[in-house]
């Protein structure tokens, strides 16, 4: 599929057919894509968590669950035959940038504007993301509820450092309804971007 074509059908799908697996050398492809992505000092401090066995994947959906009463939100997004968690470390990067090349040997986080660390962990999510498109899947990234962030890192073991920046579903296309957000349409691109100065909306 030509680039212009991947960016044009991109878009976020929560509903997926569960009687269609996606295939292992594509889970393989879809997960080394990510890992081609740029972060600062070549830190690569993310580690990801794949999830293809159902008995992981329930294990994944039930560690976010509130109550019966409140989870329609999961209920198609939990028939993605694949579930990639993206998962940053910022101690990697106060490291790395400790080195003598770097020099921040203080390793006072002051020296960072924003945390990078999250930033290229979905850097790297984003490429998952169109890789799947590419391949002709639907996928979708979601955040994990803050109050339930402890309850998947203790259902998985995850590491103390590691911090769940958000979650990836990739599956076949199933029964997929638009999101209600799409309404809302893309903002005028001279509402957005800016050349050589910021100008208002309307700004002449």
């Amino acid at each position: 599929m030509e680039f212009d074509e991947v960016i044009r059908r991109r878009r976020m799908v929560r509903g997926y057919d569960p009687d269609r697996p996606v295939p292992a050398e594509l889970v393989d492809k879809i997960v080394r894509h990510g890992l081609r992505a740029p972060s600062a000092g070549f830190s690569q401090g993310w580690s990801f968590l794949v999830l293809t066995a159902p008995a992981d994947r329930a294990l994944f959906w039930s560690s976010l669950a509130s109550s019966p009463e409140s989870n329609s939100w999961l209920d198609r997004m939990s028939t993605a035959p694949l579930v990639v968690v993206a998962l940053s470390n910022k101690s990697v990067y106060i490291e790395r940038y400790a080195e003598s090349d770097k020099g921040w040997t203080d390793r006072d986080e002051k020296h960072w504007p924003v945390p990078y660390w999250d930033i290229d962990t979905g850097f790297a999510a984003l490429l998952m993301h169109l890789t799947a498109v590419n391949e002709g899947l639907g996928s979708c990234f979601i955040g994990l509820p803050a109050e339930k962030v402890e309850s998947f890192k203790a259902s998985f073991g995850v590491p103390a450092e590691f911090t769940p920046v958000g979650a990836l579903t990739v599956g076949y296309r199933g029964d997929d309804k638009r999101s209600p957000s799409l309404k809302r349409g893309h903002r005028p691109v001279a509402d957005v971007v800016h050349h050589g100065r910021w100008a208002s909306a309307g700004e002449v």
